[in-house]
């Protein structure tokens, strides 16, 4: 797509200027035409001098219509409090080749938001100040050259003249969108950009102004809830509706066919749609039904048995994914080896808005409005359900009540489309809280075999990491066998090209769970496993944990990564934030028995992060965090007080996952339903001191969403094995403690 198809100026109605045309419309040689609103990034002038700055990717509470608008704001040269913001649907255009973005590409998942648009956003507010420049220039018959623009305005010095951008607006939106790329600003220069800016709907937020997709009201709408199959990829043998149609409310009872046993996830499960003329009827009539269960088959599936399996599987050889120099001389030849295996759970996402969507079905078109990380994958839904041409779907994008991967699978949007269609009309359905808890892609589980070999010197010769583990691509179209092992363990991540004698192995564990992206996905398994085990080694070579690190990371250079958040990853810039964490926690203090300090950094998605923890432990195994220090480097950072809240939020979740949170199987079925029995973590375990600290680099930006998580759950461990000499190597944490110091 080139840049001069997609930028392209135009009036709106009011007489504003816009810029940022949808690239159908320009593909074609139209003009512009905004009454049907469906426009794309743009740039709205208005005649007030407001400015109006379209987002296009959803907002999950990672504050992109905060970021986003503020890099087209710093370039157009506004006041950021002259803007608003508005929220774009999803945009894509049918083509000889197939489908492909009208506004540029639309999703909230791996981080990627601020990094892939850094450059797009900027352009386009360049374009349009430098067109308004063009306008001034020419009225006042100088060179551009000769203007600047500040505040909404161009003033030229050598006149003493200075114009509103309103006033410029209508001309402006004639000029054709100059041919060369803008100039950005300097650095140095930054008005907005580097600068903390509040949540720009944080006002209707906080008075319940903001509408989530659970508060979607269209009149004349259904509301459906399902019971779903609680086994496996059971199903539906056979229901009496007979109590349920007595309900009053209710109006429609039928059968919803899930996926057979192995297919490709449209929908999760099987079960039984109740639909009604109110939320509260349907609850109501799905508790008066009566069905039996074919329990599929994964009914003897069990945590245990997961377990057993997984142990079975490391007593075999593998599929090596990655094998450098000679591992098993260097074993051989060790001074000494150690030796350790970690487990990691099954987690479920757990958003405080369960899934939800509207859909209403027509013969001709389709509309959605749907609280998803994924619109267009909502919209592949929607035509796999109804065979409907995806140009004629439409899908409206509400702020999500988290998401963290769990919404970048639409498979409650083909529940929704699948009643609606039976229906005939527009339907919301609603999911629990239970029906969130039990029916998840959950983050995949996974047992690690660490080994590490050592020399006299303390040095680390040889390293291997042995997963076996249910992978996250299970059911997965078009991933090969040999690369399913690609989304549990990322090849070039540390210690990858730090030690010269490295093995990584991947065994697959058969489980019937679904599986799917959860908050920086393997990294929050890989990091615990890896920056546990450096301490191990650490304290088996009578090595200072810091200082291991800081060794294996070396100097300043740029490593080849290939993984998402390359292609490069330099070290240093994790052993800069753990430095800076340590100094902060006072690593080097003497402190009183039972309580210590633990470290743990790591990169995640072209992002560094470490974390400094300190924690006391009783001679009873109760456990007190007195206080976390956490540090970031996301490259240069577009709003403070934005990835302030990341890395907080972050920390905690990852907090509370490590402290409480797993999903068990008994009989083919999820164990957990509620938060009574999936306790995230509550006010009394998080510590009153969590320091954020946000160290910037370079000038350019990654992303934020995931960063900080991945080290706070090994930093932790690692404290609470400094204090009491206990090695946590299972999670969750739960009373472990308390199990072994009794």
């Amino acid at each position: 797509m080139l840049r001069r198809t997609f930028l392209v100026g135009g009036l709106t109605a009011s007489g504003g200027f816009l810029l940022g045309v949808p690239v159908v419309k320009a593909m074609a040689g139209e003009t512009s035409d905004l009454k049907g609103g469906k426009i794309g990034f743009f740039v709205e002038i208005k005649p007030d001098n407001t400015v109006v700055i379209g987002v296009a990717q959803p907002e999950i509470g990672q504050g992109v219509r905060t970021s986003m608008p503020m890099l087209v704001a710093e370039e157009l040269d506004v006041d950021w409090a002259e803007v608003t913001v508005r929220q774009m649907p999803l945009g894509i255009v049918k083509t000889a080749d197939g489908y492909t973005w009208k506004y540029g590409g639309q999703g909230a998942g791996g981080s990627t938001a601020v990094t892939d648009n850094w450059d797009f956003l900027r352009e386009v507010g360049a374009t349009a100040r430098q067109m308004l420049i063009n306008v001034a220039a020419a009225r006042w018959e100088v060179e551009p050259g000769a203007c600047r623009t500040e505040s909404g305005e161009v003033f030229c010095a050598t006149l003493g003249a200075r114009i509103k951008y309103a006033d410029l607006a209508e001309q402006a939106a004639k000029l054709p969108v100059p041919g060369d790329k803008p100039s950005f600003k300097a650095l140095s220069d930054h008005r907005i950009i580097g600068k903390p800016a509040g949540v720009v709907d944080i006002r209707d937020i906080v008075t319940g102004k903001a509408r989530f997709g659970i508060d979607t009201a269209v009149p004349g709408m259904r509301y459906a809830v399902i019971q779903r199959s609680p086994y496996l990829d059971g199903t539906v043998r056979s229901f009496d509706d007979t109590s349920a149609r007595k309900v009053p409310g209710v109006v429609d009872v039928f059968k919803i066919d899930g996926p057979a046993p192995g297919e490709p996830y449209l929908i999760l499960a099987s079960g039984v749609a109740v639909v009604a003329t109110s939320t509260w009827a349907a609850l109501q009539g799905r508790k008066a039904l009566e069905i039996e269960w074919d329990k599929g088959p994964h009914q003897q599936e069990s945590t245990e048995s997961f377990w057993r399996q997984a142990n079975e599987l490391l007593s075999s050889a593998g599929q090596i994914v990655r094998n450098d120099g000679d591992l098993d001389a260097v074993i051989e030849q060790a001074d000494k080896v150690v030796t350790a295996r970690y487990e990691i759970p099954f987690v479920n996402h757990a958003p405080m808005e369960p899934q939800n969507c509207f859909v209403h079905v027509e013969k001709d078109r389709a509309r959605v409005i749907a609280p998803t990380q994924s619109p267009s994958g909502a919209s592949r839904a929607v035509a796999a359900v109804t065979g409907l041409s995806r140009e004629r779907i439409e899908v409206e994008m509400t702020r999500v009540g988290g998401g963290f991967g769990r919404r970048l699978t639409n498979d409650y949007v083909a529940e929704a489309a699948m009643i609606s269609q039976k229906i005939g009309g527009a339907v919301k359905l609603q999911w629990s809280r239970e029906d969130d808890v039990r029916h998840d892609f959950y983050r995949p589980s996974g047992l690690h075999e660490m080994k590490a070999a050592l020399n006299t010197s303390g040095e680390i010769t040889g390293w291997t990491q042995r997963l076996a583990s249910a992978g996250k691509y299970y059911r997965r179209p078009n991933v090969a066998p040999d690369e399913q092992y690609a989304a549990e363990l990322y090849i070039d991540d540390f210690p990858a090209q730090f030690i010269e004698n490295l093995r990584v192995e991947w065994f697959e564990v058969q489980s019937g769970m679904p599986r799917g992206s959860w908050r920086a996905p393997a990294h929050t398994a890989n990091a615990f496993v890896v920056q546990s085990f450096l301490d191990e080694v650490a304290h088996a070579s009578g090595q200072d944990p810091l200082q291991l690190r800081l060794d294996l990371y070396g100097n300043n250079r740029d490593l080849p990564y290939g993984q998402h958040g390359g292609p490069t990853f330099n070290p240093w810039r994790l052993s800069r934030l753990l430095e800076h964490v340590a100094q902060r926690i006072d690593y080097t203090a003497k402190r009183p028995a039972g309580r210590a300090v633990g470290i743990a950094s790591h990169f995640t998605f072209g992002g560094y992060a470490a974390h400094a923890v300190e924690v006391e432990v009783g001679s009873d195994g109760s456990l007190i965090i007195e206080r976390i220090v956490a540090a970031v480097d996301c490259g240069i950072v577009v709003n403070p007080l934005g990835v302030e809240a990341q890395l907080e939020g972050g920390t905690i979740d990852g907090l509370s996952t490590a402290l409480n949170l797993e999903i068990t199987v008994e009989e083919g079925q999820v164990v957990q339903s509620n938060f009574h029995n999936y306790r995230v973590a509550r006010m009394s375990q998080i510590p009153v001191v969590l320091e954020t600290h946000v160290l910037p680099f370079g000038d350019k930006p990654t992303g934020m969403g995931e960063m900080g998580l991945p080290s706070i759950a090994p930093a932790l461990t690692n404290a609470i094995y400094n204090a009491c000499g206990v090695r946590i190597r299972k999670l969750p944490l739960r009373d472990q403690l308390k199990s072994m110091l009794a």
